[in-house]
C-alpha cells in the first residue's frame, strides 16, 4: 500500500459515521448487510447514507452485491488487512531513544 493510498483510507474511516458503518460491516462478515439494514441499525438517513457508503467504496473498504431487489454492503477486510499491515510494516526497526529526564 502506498502511502498515499493509506491516507486517503485512514481520512475516510476518520468520519464517525463512515467509521460506524465499517464496523457494522465487520461485524456482519462476508455475507454482508442489506443496505436497508444499515439505515435501520444506524437511523442515518438514505441519502446520507449513500453518500457515506459511495465513500467507503471509493477507496475499496467496502463492495456491493446485489440479490433481487436487495442491495448488501461488504467490508473488504483483505483491505483492511493491507492497512493494519501498512501500518505497522516498520514497527520496532527504529532505533530511537529517549533522553533521560533530570
Amino acid at each position: 500500500m502506498l502511502l498515499t493510498d493509506a491516507a486517503t483510507t485512514l481520512a475516510e474511516l476518520g468520519n464517525a459515521t463512515r467509521l460506524s458503518i465499517f464496523r457494522l460491516l465487520v461485524k456482519a462478515g462476508p455475507a454482508g448487510i442489506p443496505v436497508g439494514e444499515i439505515q435501520r441499525l444506524l437511523d442515518i438517513p438514505a441519502s446520507t447514507l449513500s453518500h457515506h457508503i459511495r465513500r467507503l467504496m471509493q477507496v475499496g473498504l467496502v463492495v456491493q452485491r446485489r440479490e433481487s431487489r436487495t442491495l448488501y454492503c461488504i467490508a473488504r477486510i483483505d483491505i483492511l488487512r493491507e492497512l493494519i499491515d501498512y501500518l505497522l510494516s516498520e514497527c520496532c526497526t527504529g532505533n530511537i531513544t529517549l533522553p533521560e529526564l533530570p
